[in-house]
């Protein structure tokens, strides 16, 4: 983090227990649950703040309805207007049904179909969805334009005062309710405003606290402004992490960021599905690509955090079941247990099956064989997906269809043409 920190934080302790006191009634006071798997695995004291428990499966809520419970009279009749990939949008319209205000909320298009169905649960009657672009900054655009013309307030997501003072009550009970000293806080950073608003309350009351922020690799807005000094807009990301992949971190955000934030780990996607069957198998716990990012995270910092006392806030618990299928795909892939390989086969009898008999190890399986070429599958390369089951089986298998002299390809070293295929 850049060493020349300003003294000063944009949201101050009061902003904070002002927020608190209006959400009180609404937003619940999740738990904070020591974890004993994580605790004996990483050889520390590992707590879970659970705002997957929230009414509405996350922590979205608290910065929405604090926003909307200071709007006057005026602005409230002329409604309000909201971008989000589905948790911001889930909090908005919880606060528009229970406020009676009228919302529009614009979701990008590639929204868990989980989600949109919430948001539609959740505001009822006094909501409308529009669904538009690819990613959150396209549902920005238009939502804001929405705004411009009809006089309606805009809720963001993560950049404004009374949004990052509501999410901070998340680093105000955590603090209320841990019996000793936390030595380290892992929180999801996407647009910065959870991260922000529990940095400023923690490091107001307990600065030596270690604040740590995780981003998803491949839409590292809030790292890459860090590093390059300004905030950046970057060209493409990757929305897997849907609840975390912002093309462009906040202006106010950015500033408190780099006043509270200590470090931020980026994690690879496949890393994070991995940490999403783990707490499913391990806790039976549900989580969403971006509340898994803090536990994920872990594993980069597994030599700092030996014997201390970590919180990992899990942001969020929306998670589409029919997601699943890809969440384990790459978390194989990451892992190193599934390869896709590209193979022609000699055209003659038995070629196959020598490829079964000599070149798949014992527990090697097969989970998709597929003729590239429909209509000319004799002289055609075949799709091939090996599933192992250890790392370590990789080499074996390689050096295996090398000796029976099999022609193949790699396509999991293939960007381009692993996307294009599988």
């Amino acid at each position: 983090m850049p060493a020349n920190r300003t003294k000063t934080l944009d949201i101050g302790l009061e902003d904070i227990i002002v927020a608190s006191h209006a959400l009180k009634d609404v937003v619940r006071h999740t738990p904070l649950m020591k974890d004993h798997v994580l605790s004996q695995r990483y050889n520390c004291n590992v707590y879970l703040k659970r705002e997957d428990l929230q009414a509405v499966r996350s922590f979205k809520i608290r910065g929405a309805y604090n926003y909307m419970s200071n709007l006057n009279e005026e602005e409230r009749r002329r409604g309000v207007v909201c971008a989000s990939a589905g948790n911001h949008a889930q909090g908005v319209a919880f606060s528009c049904r229970a406020m009676q205000i009228r919302g529009k909320i614009f979701m990008p298009s590639t929204t868990p179909r989980q989600k949109v169905t919430q948001v539609q649960r959740f505001g009822g009657e006094f909501v409308d969805i529009v669904l538009t672009g690819d990613t959150f900054d396209d549902a920005l655009r238009e939502a804001l334009a929405v705004c411009e013309r009809d006089g309606s307030s805009f809720i963001h997501p993560f950049d404004h005062p009374w949004v990052v003072a509501g999410q901070g009550t998340v680093g105000l009970e955590i603090l209320q309710d841990l019996d000793q000293p936390a030595d380290y806080v892992f929180a999801t950073v996407g647009g910065g405003g959870l991260i922000s608003g529990v940095g400023a309350y923690i490091k107001q009351v307990r600065p030596a606290t270690k604040l740590i922020g995780v981003e998803p690799e491949g839409a590292a807005s809030m790292k890459t402004a860090l590093e390059r000094g300004e905030i950046v807009t970057l060209e493409n990301i990757d929305p897997f992490v849907d609840g975390a992949a912002v093309k462009r971190a906040g202006e106010l955000t950015y500033r408190m960021v780099r006043e509270t934030v200590d470090d931020i780990i980026i994690v690879p996607e496949g890393k994070v599905c991995t940490a999403i069957l783990n707490m499913y198998n391990d806790s039976a716990i549900v989580v969403e690509p971006a509340g898994a990012l803090p536990i994920a995270a872990l594993d980069f910092y597994s030599e700092q955090i030996g014997g201390k006392n970590v919180v990992c806030i899990v942001s969020g618990g929306n998670n589409d079941i029919d997601r699943m299928p890809e969440i384990k795909e790459k978390s194989l892939i990451y892992e190193g247990l599934k390869h896709y390989f590209l193979i022609n086969f000699p055209q003659r009898a038995g070629a196959l099956r020598e490829f079964l008999e000599h070149v798949l190890g014992p527990t090697d399986d097969i989970t998709r064989f597929e003729y590239i070429k429909k209509t000319n599958m004799e002289s055609g390369p075949a799709l091939v997906g090996i599933e192992l089951k250890h790392r370590e089986d990789y080499a074996p298998l390689v050096a295996r269809m090398k000796q029976r002299g099999v022609n193949f390809s790699e396509i999991n070293r293939d960007s381009l043409l692993f996307h294009y295929l599988v």
